[in-house]
């Protein structure tokens, strides 16, 4: 079995995404740790972010020619359980991130992984930006899905049923 994808991206965020590289040729994310920005999903035109030798590649989304998508190597290890799910909603975006002009920010939702999919990632290998420098490429790309419900699912409730 393959492991699930660690990052998608809605069909809206896709299309505005495709937008920027129409303007700005191609594009990246980062996923952002804190600090000025909160923790958007930075977007920047391919090269002007320095990719560091240990931050990890968790993806390359299926948009355009691909636009990969970054987080540090610490944040990883806290988020590795989780698939990144990048959404858009109305906003001003980090000051930085592309879209920022646009009345629109990117927003980073999650959906945790099952014990299953943990169990196939773990037996993955993580590309590092090293490895990136050296040619190494996921598999498969981070699919678009119709909506962040669709990554982010909540299993139904039963009646009577209390989650513990």
């Amino acid at each position: 079995m393959t492991p699930p994808p660690r990052v998608v991206i809605t069909a809206a965020a896709a299309e505005l995404l495709e937008q920027l590289m129409d303007r700005h040729g191609p594009v990246m994310f980062h996923q952002s740790g804190g600090c000025c920005d909160g923790s958007s999903p930075m977007c920047y035109p391919q090269g002007d972010f320095l990719v560091g030798d240990r931050d990890v590649l968790l993806g390359v989304l299926d948009v355009g020619d691909g636009v990969p998508v970054w987080i540090s190597g610490p944040q990883f290890a806290t988020w590795k359980h989780t698939q990144l799910v990048i959404d858009v909603v109305p906003g001003r975006g980090g000051g930085f991130s592309l879209e920022a002009p646009e009345g629109m920010r990117f927003l980073s939702r999650g959906r945790a992984f099952s014990d299953s999919e943990n169990a196939l990632l773990d037996a993955a290998p993580v590309i590092s930006g090293s490895d990136y420098e050296r040619g190494q490429r996921p598999p498969s790309r981070g699919p678009v899905v119709a909506e962040a419900a669709d990554a982010c699912s909540v299993p139904a409730r039963r009646a009577g049923h209390v989650p513990r």
